[in-house]
């Protein structure tokens, strides 16, 4: 078994900033890409963010240059640094990593349970 859990959520005012990470641990072969995605109330999950393993980074064009996404490969660890917040970036922060585990011969996507990040006005 394999899981994520995400840390680093809370309240902050607008033009603030917050950091998340998500540490992926248990019985892991391998962790290609990691992602964060967000989903706000009543809308659809997003991606805010990826990275390979090299670390090359994609981001949602309406995000770039607020947010940065990096990683540690050692740890086993995502993070993702949000600067300048705005109220619409409240949301349900996501992790996700493509990971092989011991137990599987498949690779797949494994989610975090989410960490809330409100933005007040």
């Amino acid at each position: 078994q394999a899981q994520l859990v995400e840390s680093g959520g809370g309240l902050v005012q607008a033009g603030g900033s917050l950091s998340l990470s998500c540490a992926a641990s248990g019985s892991i072969v391998s962790i290609s890409t990691m992602a964060w995605h967000r989903q706000a109330p009543g809308k659809q999950r997003e991606l805010v963010a990826h990275i390979t393993t090299d670390g090359i980074t994609t981001y949602a064009d309406s995000l770039q240059g607020r947010f940065t996404i990096s990683r540690d490969n050692a740890k086993n660890t995502v993070y993702l640094r949000m600067n300048s917040l705005k109220p619409e970036d409240t949301a349900v922060y996501y992790c996700a990593a493509v990971m092989r585990i011991r137990t599987s011969t498949t690779v797949r996507a494994y989610w975090g349970q989410g960490t809330q990040v409100t933005v007040s006005s």
